[in-house]
């Protein structure tokens, strides 16, 4: 097992011409992308844009075909400081609780001491009532939280989440949030793939909007909202459908 406590930052990850292929077609790429300091980006753009396969590139989910992506510190390193959720989460065939503890005893902490923090965890997710819940009968924002929890027990550096709120209702999805600026507060960097402006408006220090499967601007919230550099980011902002 790695010993990841006083290895530094994994921070910046900085990809130079990252290129994702399958069967001859690029899904994304070239890219060149910065990601560093604290708070929250939120990558967004059409559907198809490659924002998925973005996220994918950086964690490590997806090959990558051409260029460089790399971390502050060595990669196996970086691997243990960071996380992602899913759209649709992935849910083991446990109960709540012993699916929140599980990252903890995959790294080496004894099964007492996971259980009582993964009870912790999920009452500050809202969980703590079906703690003896199986995990796949779970109503699809719990099932979000228990993801949420899964991967913020260790307290990951950085964070990637597609889609985390897609498909929850107005509730489920404040409940979200509000775990999410929690995170950051406490110092998980996160990188989320969002449909959602308002979401992206409410949570997002700063912005990558992807198109065509490259990043088409890269700016703080405020600049990108208020001045976008390009025909196509003023027309996504307006909500037009953009191509």
């Amino acid at each position: 097992m790695v010993n990841i406590k006083n290895t530094g930052s994994v921070l910046p990850l900085t990809l130079r011409g990252a290129t994702a292929r399958v069967q001859q077609k690029t899904l994304v790429g070239p890219v060149d992308l910065t990601i560093e300091g604290d708070g929250l980006t939120a990558v967004i753009g059409p559907n198809g844009a490659g924002k998925t396969t973005l996220l994918r590139l950086m964690h490590g989910l997806q090959h990558l075909s051409d260029g460089t992506i790399n971390w502050a510190v060595d990669d196996t390193v970086a691997r243990k400081k960071q996380a992602y959720v899913f759209q649709s989460p992935i849910m083991m065939r446990r109960r709540v609780i012993e699916s929140i503890a599980f990252p903890l005893t995959l790294h080496g902490m004894g099964k007492k001491t996971a259980r009582e923090e993964a009870e912790k965890w999920a009452r500050r997710v809202g969980l703590g009532h079906v703690l003896q819940s199986w995990a796949p009968m779970l109503s699809g924002g719990e099932k979000q939280k228990l993801a949420l929890a899964r991967a913020l027990i260790y307290q990951p550096e950085i964070l990637f989440l597609d889609e985390p709120c897609a498909n929850l209702d107005g509730r489920s999805t404040r409940e979200i949030e509000t775990i999410l600026k929690e995170a950051r507060r406490a110092g998980t960097r996160i990188v989320m793939a969002t449909h959602d402006m308002g979401q992206v408006r409410r949570l997002a220090s700063d912005i990558v909007f992807i198109y065509g499967g490259k990043v088409h601007e890269k700016a703080s919230a405020q600049v990108f909202f208020n001045t976008p550099k390009t025909s196509e980011a003023q027309a996504f902002i307006n909500g037009d459908i953009v191509e």
